[in-house]
């Protein structure tokens, strides 16, 4: 273990270096079980003598502390009650403090509440991530693919041919905007797949769609600028935005789609989800997309288009993209892998207007420079090979048998819950008949009562930022199997009581 030591000049050093060891023992930062540097090494890094550190682990190792193995080096011993501070195990050494003697650990002084620092007060309304969770046994959670239908054994073929030695890109920096290989792959697929024009010299190859908007927001705003979303929406770009320092207002979204009425005249942003509205899951209408570019052009504002899932278009006809209707070049469209690979792979991308295009690249550039280059042209090859438009055939299937099933569910005679029509993406919304009424359910008893049984779900009240107007649930059907479902959502009824 690298384990750092600071010296305060060259008195007592024998003791700083044993208060601040035991310190470490104590409140856990040296494990049971981890191995010190040698007594030499650690002598020459701190330019003390050999005797010095030989004294210290000697009286280490007396306490209980450290045990020394011959020929195997000096390890920490397990210690019984890790949790107990350090004051309380001090014993001589509370005189030493005592004295008033300060203490040699950086880490342990304490700034008044003056000195501390705070962030912007923005960011106290941010909510903190969630914490992993163990994997439920009927996971209808929204916005997660499959991973057990991804080709491990084709990705880890290319992934292992990026990290050779022979792959001397691997060892360098690459281009902030991607690959070009990527783009080029990206942009030819939207072409195919969505009638978007698309020059791979506009494309910007991201972490995934957040940052794809953290981008935009730091090339286009300024501190309280005012941005539309929509309501119910997707809240991690609200919150985004909203850190930013912009003033973020939802907009209402009715069975056509944002209602472009609604939109404050001052909106120098407008942030939607047209093929697959997140999360109540219609398509914007055409008239509704029409007039949104209109407003657009109008107010000299730009709109973001995120097309996070929509090759998995499960029925009906393809649906016009608002890039690929866009005259005045006022739309910046984001698409992401994490839907249709995995979200672990972090990759995204951005396809700009050409007047946005070198403020894009340099705000990628001064963000992270890049993403990981070994991905970008593993991913590169597995579009150009066709082995992603196989995967994605495969997982279309899939995802529409169990659309289909839960159609069929809902369907029953009992109506309890009333589905949203809706034929793309790994996700559908539900209605409560009752919602806005005495009989309306207890979400968050519903909740609490499917967690017990193994049921994960999210009721569509966590995606609005203001009051919800309406009462349901989301239903993600990109993680439970399909011989899963029925059961799950008897469970899931059961717990309506």
């Amino acid at each position: 273990m690298d384990f750092h030591v600071s010296l305060n000049g060259r008195n007592d050093l024998s003791g700083q270096i044993y208060r601040q060891i035991r310190a470490a023992i104590l409140d856990g930062r040296l494990r049971s079980g981890e191995r010190l540097p040698p007594t030499r090494e650690l002598a020459r890094r701190l330019e003390v003598s050999r005797n010095t550190v030989g004294v210290v682990y000697d009286r280490l190792t007396g306490e209980g502390f450290l045990d020394s193995k011959v020929g195997a080096g000096t390890y920490v011993c397990e210690l019984a009650g890790r949790n107990t501070t350090v004051r309380e195990f001090a014993g001589n050494e509370g005189e030493h403090q005592a004295s008033g003697a300060a203490t040699d650990d950086p880490r342990q002084r304490k700034p008044s509440s003056r000195q501390a620092l705070r962030p912007r007060p923005g960011w106290d309304d941010i909510p903190a991530p969630p914490a992993p969770t163990a994997e439920p046994a009927y996971d209808f959670r929204a916005g997660i693919p499959d991973a057990r239908l991804f080709p491990f054994e084709s990705w880890r073929r290319l992934m292992s041919r990026e990290l050779r030695p022979s792959a001397v890109r691997a060892a360098m920096y690459g281009e902030p905007a991607g690959h070009a290989g990527l783009r080029a792959a990206i942009a030819h697929h939207l072409e195919i797949s969505r009638a978007v024009q698309a020059d791979a010299d506009d494309i910007v190859i991201t972490n995934g769609t957040q940052q794809a908007i953290d981008l935009i927001g730091r090339v286009l705003l300024e501190p309280g600028d005012c941005v539309a979303v929509e309501e119910p929406g997707y809240p991690p770009p609200r919150l985004l935005l909203q850190s930013l320092g912009a003033r973020v207002v939802p907009v209402p979204v009715d069975a056509e789609g944002l209602v472009v009425d609604a939109i404050p005249d001052e909106a120098r942003l407008v942030y939607v989800s047209p093929s697959h509205q997140f999360p109540l899951g219609m398509p914007m209408s055409l008239s509704r997309r029409i007039a949104l570019l209109s407003w657009a052009e109008r107010r000299g504002a730009a709109v973001i288009e995120d097309d996070y899932d929509s090759e998995f278009r499960l029925g009906g006809r393809p649906l016009e993209t608002l890039k690929s209707l866009d005259t005045g070049e006022r739309v910046l469209y984001v698409g992401t892998f994490s839907k249709t690979m995995l979200p672990t792979l972090r990759l995204g991308f951005l396809l700009t207007p050409p007047s946005l295009r070198r403020a894009l690249r340099a705000a990628k550039y001064v963000s992270d420079w890049h993403a990981s280059l070994p991905a970008q042209v593993a991913l590169a090859h597995f579009i150009d090979e066709g082995l992603f438009a196989r995967h994605i055939r495969k997982m279309r299937n899939e995802y529409q048998a169990r659309h289909r099933r839960i159609i069929e569910l809902l369907a029953q005679p009992d109506g309890w819950l009333r589905p949203i029509p809706s034929a793309t993406g790994i996700h559908l919304s539900a209605l409560f008949p009752d919602a806005g009424t005495p009989e309306a359910p207890d979400m968050r008893a519903l909740i609490q009562r499917s967690r017990a049984v193994g049921v994960a779900v999210y009721p569509l009240s966590r995606f609005y930022a203001g009051e919800p107007d309406r009462a349901g649930l989301v239903l993600g059907y990109g993680a439970i199997p399909l011989e899963r479902i029925d059961e799950g959502l008897r469970l899931l009824r059961h717990g309506l009581g």
